[in-house]
């Protein structure tokens, strides 16, 4: 959430802000509100001041033994007059949150601009591209025991179950990116819930905005679109101690989506699912901490790709694609010969103090007094499924076997192909 004390002293860079995700400017409205609710509020602690005059006015005139209907009578209206008050407060307050809540963070100053992702900026590339003559994923993967109909039978369209050998490819993945995480980069593992409340998707910025995106139960619970979610929101309503700073953290989740705005897109294949396996990282900084963060959280996922061998660019989006909660935002594309270009398999965001208003998570600083917000982080490392597509599409050979990356073979007990069963 923006600060509104912030917006006080520079409506015309909140509106400019907006200006450049394209959206209409707010500033007079949002101050308006607020300037009302202050007016409100003000008129509010008058009467309650008066009333308490009164009322102790009206205990002397009792103590005395004089009559005290008429002040009751204005006590009585007074206390009326204040509940009327309370009401439009909170009214007017939850007008002023629900407009800062459905205003996305402001942008980094470099983040280029433009409307969508043509105006992406690429900012470097890794590794050499095999020729865009091999075949999809779901071709590759089929003999091997990628199957789409018996998931579809039990479940529908974007669902797949992975058989023997793919499923275990799928495992050594995970594994293998939290052993890197957790033993080379300094993440520390995290098991977590993947049911959580409207506080802990509103946090993470994912309501009000996205929930047309998310897969709600009947008894109020969010299924987790990414272990973002609840990797962040552990440090919610709390006050961190500035030595314990950054705080970095991972976890291998299912992530669930209903993907409610991508009708027609990606149809075929494991690229978008209703249901998919990740590896998250996320870093609680110091607002000092968050800007080198944001660089050595993107590396630690570009690690992965490159031990896989599997190359990638590196593209900074445009304000126009960058999402909602993210001043920030690094996508890693890896190239997929099967489909004959690069394709999203990481975002890493930064947030700064946007998610941390809306959780209320600070952190006291070492050599200064009270608390400050804490700046968060976020990004895939990596999305298992998307790896796995880019390992068959990237290591498929012409005999219809796979060739299995060096860095995953003691996951696989030493194997360095997969075979399809029927040869």
């Amino acid at each position: 959430m923006l600060d509104l004390r912030w917006l006080r002293g520079h409506p015309a860079e909140f509106d400019a802000a907006l200006a450049r995700r394209g959206l209409a400017p707010l500033a007079e409205r949002a101050l308006a509100l607020d300037a009302e609710r202050r007016r409100v509020e003000t008129e509010l602690q008058q009467h309650q001041a008066e009333r308490n005059a009164l009322s102790r006015r009206v205990g002397e005139l009792k103590a005395r033994g004089e009559p005290a209907e008429a002040l009751m009578a204005e006590v009585a209206a007074l206390k009326e007059t204040i509940r009327r008050g309370e009401d439009q407060l909170a009214d007017l307050a939850r007008q002023v949150d629900e407009l800062l809540a459905a205003c996305p963070n402001r942008l980094a100053d470099d983040v280029p601009d433009g409307p969508d992702a043509t105006a992406n900026v690429e900012i470097r590339r890794w590794g050499e591209p095999r020729p865009a003559t091999g075949r999809p994923h779901d071709e590759v993967g089929a003999p091997l025991g990628m199957d789409f109909e018996r998931a579809a039978r039990m479940s529908g369209a974007r669902f797949v179950a992975l058989w023997g050998g793919l499923a275990r490819l799928h495992r050594a993945l995970a594994t293998f990116m939290l052993d890197m995480h957790t033993r080379e980069h300094g993440y520390t593992e995290v098991a977590v819930p993947y049911l959580v409340r409207d506080a802990a998707v509103y946090g993470t910025g994912q309501l009000p905005k996205a929930a047309a995106d998310m897969f709600r139960t009947d008894t109020g619970h969010w299924l987790i679109p990414t272990a973002e979610v609840a990797l962040t929101n552990l440090v919610r309503e709390e006050i961190l101690d500035e030595a314990h700073l950054p705080l970095r953290l991972t976890a291998w989740t299912p992530c669930f989506r209903s993907e409610a705005g991508a009708a027609g897109k990606d149809t075929r294949g494991m690229i978008r699912q209703h249901q998919f396996d990740k590896v998250e990282l996320v870093a609680i900084t110091t607002p000092e901490q968050s800007e080198e963060e944001h660089e050595r959280l993107t590396r630690c996922a570009e690690t992965i790709l490159e031990r896989l061998d599997l190359p990638y660019r590196r593209v900074l989006l445009c304000a126009g694609d960058t999402g909602f909660g993210a001043r920030r935002t690094y996508d890693l594309e890896v190239w997929l010969p099967g489909q004959g270009g690069y394709r999203e398999i990481s975002s890493c965001s930064t947030c700064g103090d946007f998610q941390a208003r809306r959780m209320n998570a600070r952190y006291r600083p070492k050599d200064a007094k009270g608390t400050r917000f804490v700046h968060t982080l976020n990004g895939s490392g990596l999305a298992v499924g998307r790896t796995l597509i880019a390992v068959l599409e990237n290591g498929q050979q012409a005999d219809g076997s796979v060739r299995v990356p060096a860095a995953l073979r003691d996951y696989l007990g030493g194997l360095d192909r997969l075979v399809p069963a029927h040869g």
